[in-house]
């Protein structure tokens, strides 16, 4: 497949009309790291805090030293042109192994607008893939429909976990178990390291100012300034450290509820992101049917607009001996003894992947599987399919950064 080379330099007036929003390439051997904003068109933050990043490194590029290479992608353009989420599909919602598939074996002129967007996307990302230096850095920029303080996502990697640690905001796990076709699982799969940046509420101005520290940051801990100003990162540190209220915990997806376009869902005004709310709570109308908690939990990322697949999630809290625990247990290699446990053998594609056999295993938890590094796929409703993360983790990109060790 013939990837154009001018979408690396597409140039429009306006941010909202352009893939490359900047790109910065000095000094050797440095990594490079790749910002993504707006691949969802209502989420124009991110999009915004990069060309302010881009802007500033060029306003004052005498006080900086910089060894590596910087990305600033644009996602979704017809979106982000139409102020909506997506325009025929949820853009954060194609990077499988099927979609792309169909996507890239079918005729480009027959392609869906986010699917030309992936395809597009999928092309400059394989281009930056082969021509640049690792070890790589995915960076994903959103915000929320309901108000938040700023919080990353990730995929359970020790890799991520350990580059996600360096930030001063909480941190939430199993995420990629809920959704099917998240850009950063697709790049994950890849085996680098991949962080998603929730900033804030979609029409709060200080989101952007909470993606752009969160990108400075970024950049210093991956190590691309050799020089800089002394009391820039200090600043952008207090920047998230006020934002996030000294919440710096890992919380778990324990559920979520889902819905889908033809549903009508109407979630309930007044809670935001890690409220606390006691069973029986009435959270939001799904078709006419009343939706209540169902035990005393957070409550996350609940949906205060039209366009979305996921209502609301609960989180818990994960105390540090169990995430210690796990990161013990995983450098033990647990995958090379799982298929000795009743009920769980290799898969016919081998490697990555166990299947579970639910009524043989039923007394394993989904939470013994994530202490052991895997996450799950519910398959029909006697089987799983769970997933090594770290055997997808190219750990040894990222083993001599100073966040690693």
């Amino acid at each position: 497949m013939t990837y154009n080379t001018s979408l690396l330099n597409k140039r429009t007036e306006k941010i909202k009309q352009k893939r490359l929003i900047g790109h910065l390439k000095r000094g050797t051997g440095g990594p490079t790291l790749i910002f993504f904003g707006g691949i969802h068109g209502n989420e124009p933050s991110g999009v915004s805090a990069l060309d302010g990043l881009f802007n500033t490194l060029e306003r004052r590029k005498n006080e900086f030293q910089v060894n590596g290479e910087i990305f600033g992608l644009c996602g979704n353009l017809p979106a982000l042109k139409g102020g909506v989420r997506f325009v025929d599909r949820d853009l954060n919602r194609l990077w499988t192994p099927p979609e792309l598939d169909r996507i890239f074996e079918g005729n480009v002129n027959d392609l869906k607008s986010e699917e030309t967007e992936a395809f597009e996307i999928y092309h400059l990302l394989r281009e930056i893939l082969l021509n640049s230096a690792p070890p790589f850095y995915f960076i994903d920029f959103h915000t929320t429909s309901a108000d938040t303080i700023p919080f990353i996502t990730i995929n359970d990697a020790l890799i991520n976990r350990k580059f996600a640690q360096q930030f001063p905001v909480p941190i939430i796990l199993g995420i990629e178990e809920y959704l099917e076709g998240p850009l950063l699982s697709f790049i994950n799969t890849k085996g680098y390291v991949c962080i998603g940046f929730e900033s804030g509420k979609h029409s709060d101005p200080v989101s952007i100012t909470n993606s752009e520290a969160m990108a400075w940051l970024c950049l210093q801990q991956a190590g691309v300034f050799k020089e800089a100003p002394s009391d820039l990162f200090t600043e952008q540190n207090r920047v998230l450290e006020n934002a996030t209220k000294g919440n710096t915990h890992f919380y778990e997806i324990t559920f979520r509820e889902s819905i889908t376009d033809s549903d009508n869902f109407m979630m309930y005004p007044g809670f935001e992101n890690f409220d606390w709310v006691k069973k029986g709570v009435l959270l939001a109308n799904l078709n006419g049917e009343e939706k209540e908690a169902t035990k005393n939990t957070l409550i996350f990322m609940p949906l205060y607009q039209k366009q979305g697949e996921e209502g609301y999630f609960y989180i818990r809290r994960i105390g540090n001996w169990a995430l210690r625990l796990s990161a013990r247990i995983r450098k033990l290699k647990a995958h090379k003894w799982i298929t000795l446990l009743p009920g769980i053998r290799g898969t016919k594609e081998g490697g990555l992947g166990v299947m579970v056999d639910l009524r043989v295993a039923r007394f394993f938890s989904k939470a013994l599987f994530h202490l052991l590094g895997y996450r799950s796929k519910k398959i029909d409703k006697n089987h799983l399919v769970i997933y090594n993360r770290e055997l997808m983790a190219n750990s040894d990109m990222y083993k001599d950064c100073p966040w690693y060790k």
